[in-house]
């Protein structure tokens, strides 16, 4: 078995061109936890694949009904693209930690009611983020423009989902 079975691939949607650092750096952490504890790592060996590729982009104003999910089998893997809501502004480093391992956590229900899985492990206690955390390889792609009529969509479509990580 691979070193890492979960592997993260976070991404922003801006229209500005910045990534929200402090909260990709959470969901990180969130995904690492996951990835480190046995109980998740038996689950998901019984999913049949390797590993899994958690995409999260993060969608700054743009928002809609999550989560937004794109799944697709690549080989031996499970390729899982999700949209992201950001926290309130303002957000704690304890509280973003939570609310980036319950994001995570629904992201895994998706997946487990899509290929019809067992019932998710406990999730691992939130530990603090940690103070020397180095910067969050992030996929940053600006928004195009939209349609006036398309305006009110407000949101990522699931073929831009899929498409953001190439």
């Amino acid at each position: 078995m691979d070193e890492f079975w979960l592997r993260p691939r976070l991404g922003t949607a801006t229209r500005d061109g910045r990534a929200p650092q402090h909260y990709l750096l959470a969901l990180r952490h969130a995904v690492q936890a996951l990835d480190a504890d046995p109980r998740w790592q038996q689950w998901w060996h019984a999913s049949g694949f390797q590993g899994c590729e958690l995409g999260i982009v993060t969608e700054g104003r743009l928002d809609h009904l999550r989560p937004s999910a794109d799944l697709h089998r690549v080989d031996d893997r499970l390729r899982a693209n999700f949209t992201c809501a950001l926290p309130p502004a303002g957000t704690g480093p304890d509280d973003l930690a939570r609310w980036a391992a319950v994001e995570v956590r629904t992201m895994f229900e998706v997946i487990r009611e899509a290929m019809a899985l067992a019932g998710l492990p406990p999730t691992p206690a939130s530990s603090p983020l940690p103070d020397d955390a180095d910067e969050v390889q992030v996929t940053a792609k600006s928004l195009p423009s939209i349609p006036r009529e398309l305006e009110t969509q407000g949101y990522l479509t699931l073929t831009q989902v899929r498409d953001f990580f190439g």
